[in-house]
């Protein structure tokens, strides 16, 4: 038994990190990634693929229920640089990060106290996460500051 510890803290850690290790993958339409991934990750988490054009980048919506969606957003360059989530459920992360998870992972650690577990905040100089999670409702945003177009607001993103 762990004392000093919310049981809810624990049960939502222990969901997270569950989720995680059944999810777990090969990267595919990572940040960073090229857009030839994005059908490999409809596939991989079972999903509907939506892609919509904008005017600096394409927006892929991958559905796969009512309430769970994840986008990618993909400049025209052909570079994954921004991802956001909603569901009931954490998505795919490391699937979703590629080579930044690890930096997630770290920063994510080095925050998690008792009390502050449902918000990650990590801001870095190439890598910024917001992500904000309770029992049956997750989301968040996490984006490549350098591979961001031109005029494109992050806070506008779905």
């Amino acid at each position: 038994m762990s004392y000093g510890i919310p049981r809810a803290a624990r049960a939502l850690s222990a969901l997270a990190a569950t989720s995680l290790a059944v999810l777990s993958g090969p990267a595919s339409a990572a940040l960073g990634g090229d857009v030839a991934s994005v059908r490999a990750d409809t596939v991989q988490i079972r999903g509907q693929l939506v892609s919509t054009e904008m005017t600096a980048y394409t927006q892929h919506d991958i559905t796969t229920g009512p309430n769970t969606i994840v986008h990618e957003y993909i400049s025209r360059a052909g570079k994954v640089f921004a991802v956001t989530w909603r569901g009931p459920l954490p998505p795919n992360l490391p699937q979703l990060f590629g080579d930044y998870f690890e930096t997630y992972r770290s920063a994510a650690i080095a925050q998690s106290h008792p009390g502050n577990h449902r918000h990650v905040s990590i801001v870095q100089p190439d890598f910024v996460v917001q992500a904000l999670g309770r029992l049956r409702a997750f989301q968040g945003t996490a984006y490549v500051p350098s591979l961001v177009p031109a005029g494109v607001n992050i806070a506008d993103l779905p």
